[in-house]
């Protein structure tokens, strides 16, 4: 075992000295060691749960002959980040805890890890962690917040409280019914109600293997999901006997299982950049385009918010992932899982308990997954958007540029009322360099939405979306405008034309008058002169490549 390293022989005399001073008993030294990762914090609604569950991932382990050991790892809430320059830290968070995981994890000679997460960057942040150093992992994801509650009326945090900002502003409700929104929401522990980021990353992370069947829709507040901890826990030391590593999971054709199982649920657009950041880690490169060739093949057979009325907990009900995957049984790869199951035998033996939820392929809500994949003369490298949160009589949309600086000047003028419908917004030098930190602009999309704009007005960004946008809004272009992307080239009134079922973005400019522009264009100073988003603006990658950091 690797722990051998520090446990075995009279030279490791001092370690075991330190081990002991642990409480451990001489015959601990002998026994697998595994390492809890645990987001808890008492900050971040979708972690503050996690005490019980790492007791549970504890009793697991104790149950199967190894020994725990709890590391800390940190965690953005983006929610408590969002539309200020706090934003500008979640995406490079991602690469720190990817670091802490390795740094952990080989200093102390760890055999098999827990990764117990939750929210959005930190679960791939862990994946990509555990991934770098093919340890045997499991991952743990905390679950779904249950829906709130307004006069019996389901609430969730995007549609009621950040599209409920542009609604109060427009005067459709007061700054009381807001306030009552507010405490009604989001009534307790777990990640946000919605198909968003970080329930989209759970069920691609249980698509791709890496978790338990049945752990990425069960419920925070669940008793699943502690027996789901407690499983794992005994499963992961099982893991390390038989030397089941995360190179042997996270093949190519198991990346190919998560983007099918994310495409057909209609999930984030933040995917793109961390699937591909995954498979980074373990060799094994995955193009922009494969989203788009797959949600091409794969119809949308659920419809949860941001763009359908659905749950995560109407999801967990009717069967959760293994139901999904049901449903494609007839297409998805057959591959090695860590619960011991393949996920053919996965699909196999799950249970569909409700067929609007979870629809057949014959009855989809839509015939192609839920994001596109656009390039032009604007987006060479390409750009995405959720068309599955998108209306049928917006899939073409062209109009006149009105362009932004940075996201704060935008919502400015959203909240202004400077924008006419009929525009296209254009925010940029908010791509991973120029923000640096590609912030989501989930402010502006969900102001723009709670004004009545969404159906008449587009939004084109270097910048990215959170899970919970739901209309017109395009990110990720690349390149980037802070490096010379021909988004920085871009000035008022250009025609812009989105083409979303020919998959084309592009400006109605001619070449010559892009090159013009790009003769006479500098690009602005960055935004920060210190810290760490200074090193990782000279480090980040495109996000057409997943923003990983150059190796």
């Amino acid at each position: 075992m690797r722990s051998d390293t520090i446990t075995c022989g009279i030279e490791r005399s001092p370690a075991r000295a330190l081990l002991y001073a642990t409480g451990l008993t001489k015959e601990s030294l002998s026994k697998p060691f595994i390492g809890i990762a645990s987001s808890f914090t008492d900050l971040i609604p979708g972690h503050t749960h996690m005490r019980k569950l790492e007791r549970d991932i504890e009793k697991g382990i104790h149950a199967a002959g190894g020994v725990s050991f709890i590391f800390g790892v940190p965690g953005i809430c983006d929610g408590i980040a969002m539309g200020h320059k706090g934003m500008s830290y979640s995406l490079s968070s991602r690469e720190l805890i990817a670091d802490l995981i390795e740094t952990v994890t080989n200093a102390h000679c760890l055999d098999g890890l827990i990764l117990l997460t939750n929210c959005d960057k930190i679960t791939p942040g862990m994946l990509m962690g555990a991934a770098r150093i093919d340890v045997p992992a499991i991952a743990v994801t905390g679950g779904p917040m249950i829906s709130g509650r307004r006069n019996m009326k389901k609430l969730s945090l995007v549609r009621d409280t950040f599209e409920a900002v542009g609604r109060t502003q427009k005067g459709e409700i007061s700054e009381d019914e807001l306030e009552s929104l507010e405490k009604e929401a989001c009534p307790g522990p777990g990640s946000c109600q919605g198909l968003y980021t970080a329930n989209t990353m759970a069920c691609v992370t249980e698509a791709l293997g890496m978790s338990l069947p049945g752990c990425a829709a069960s419920l925070a507040i669940s008793a699943e999901k502690e027996r789901i901890a407690y499983k794992s826990g005994e499963r992961v030391v099982e893991l390390v006997r038989k030397g089941v590593t995360t190179k042997k999971i996270m093949t190519r054709e198991a990346f190919d299982n998560a983007i099918l199982i994310d495409m057909t649920l209609g999930g984030s657009t933040n995917t793109c950049l961390h699937i591909p950041a995954i498979s980074h880690e373990v060799g094994i490169d995955i193009e922009l385009d494969r989203f788009d060739e797959i949600s091409r093949k794969v119809p949308q057979i659920t419809n949860l918010r941001p763009g359908g009325e659905h749950f995560m907990e109407d999801l967990f009900y009717a069967g959760g992932i293994p139901a999904a995957m049901k449903r494609l049984e007839d297409v998805i790869n057959d591959c090695e899982t860590v619960s011991g199951f393949s996920t053919k035998e996965i699909a196999k033996q799950a249970i569909v308990y409700d067929d609007d939820i979870i629809r057949t392929k014959e009855n989809a809500y839509s015939k192609e997954g839920g994001i596109a994949v656009l390039h032009g003369n604007i987006a060479l490298d390409g750009a995405v958007i959720k068309q599955s949160a998108l209306s049928d009589d917006m899939m073409f949309f062209k109009g006149p540029a009105k362009v932004f600086g940075s996201e704060e000047d935008a919502m400015k003028a959203i909240m202004n009322k400077k924008i006419s419908k009929g525009s296209v917004m254009v925010i940029r030098y908010e791509g991973p360099r120029g923000g640096p930190g590609m912030r989501e602009m989930l402010s502006p999309t969900a102001a723009l939405v709670g004004m009545g704009l969404d159906n008449s007005v587009a939004l084109i960004t270097d910048g990215r979306f959170s899970g919970g946008t739901r209309g017109p809004c395009i990110g990720h272009v690349s390149p980037e405008a802070m490096v010379g992307g021909a988004l920085a080239l871009v000035e008022d009134d250009d025609e812009i034309v989105i083409d979303i079922p020919n998959r084309k973005l592009y400006a109605v400019v001619s070449d010559s008058v892009l090159e013009n522009r790009k003769e006479k264009w500098t690009p602005p100073p960055l935004s920060v002169t210190s810290g760490c988003l200074v090193r990782y603006a000279k480090n980040v990658t495109s996000a057409d490549k997943g923003a990983v950091l150059q190796d």
